[in-house]
């Protein structure tokens, strides 16, 4: 795929997602694995997994931050508040910011933006605050613009993310009920206009009933919706 130029996707099932650039940087987004039914349990991560990004704090986009930033050496960089709770679960490098802010990881300029949804972690002591609900706008150098939204309802100034840095891979949860399903997300393909989707964040537990055909059936011509199987790399 000439867009991505040189740049991998590959789609782990849920809302997990492992990118990697031409020039060697690999960013795994909202581990999930341990407990992920959909992640394929044959695919082995790279030796080198330079950052952990995080878009909220729930369980099924965290769970595996700790264990995969311990054994892979990886900065885990999150929304203030929740890269404070990763960095006292045992994290040796975090980096904490917000919404507007964008940090320079390598060759990629990682840019906080806004997502509608809950956002707080819990474990053995309870429920913490840990920020809110984020989602991410990858500019990869030499190479393409990439959105993760998270989990999010669709809103408006997903227009202003369109203006501002023109996305054209856009990463968006479908399946309902917790996020936005089809209906949601063929708008939030409207006001961003990328080039292509790959659905997220579907057909992981029995509530998240929507699915890429129904997205694609939703919007016009001119932006493709793909449909990897988890562990397929789009290259």
């Amino acid at each position: 795929m000439s867009l991505l130029k040189g740049a991998r996707i590959t789609w782990l099932g849920h809302a997990t997602v492992l990118v990697q650039t031409a020039k060697g940087t690999n960013l795994l987004i909202d581990p999930f694995i341990a407990g992920n039914p959909k992640y394929p349990k044959s695919f082995v991560l790279p030796e080198k997994i330079d950052y952990v990004l995080l878009t909220h704090g729930h369980g099924d986009h965290i769970s595996d931050a700790v264990p995969v930033a311990t054994k892979h050496g990886s900065t885990v960089v999150a929304i203030y508040e929740l890269s404070a709770y990763i960095g006292g679960k045992g994290v040796k490098s975090t980096t904490g910011m917000n919404l507007g802010g964008t940090v320079q990881l390598n060759d990629v300029a990682v840019t906080m933006v806004d997502a509608k949804h809950s956002a707080a972690a819990q474990d053995e002591k309870g429920t913490h605050y840990v920020g809110v609900a984020t989602g991410f706008v990858l500019s990869i150098a030499d190479g393409p613009v990439l959105y993760h939204a998270g989990d999010t309802c669709v809103f408006g100034d997903m227009k202003l993310i369109a203006q501002l840095y023109h996305p054209e891979i856009a990463m968006l949860p479908i399946g309902g009920f917790y996020t936005m399903g089809p209906k949601e997300a063929a708008l939030a393909v409207e006001l961003l206009q990328p080039k292509i989707v790959l659905p997220i964040h579907f057909g992981t537990f029995p509530p998240l009933t929507g699915t890429p055909k129904e997205l694609a059936s939703l919007i016009g011509p001119g932006i493709q919706v793909l449909t990897p199987a988890p562990g397929e790399s789009i290259s």
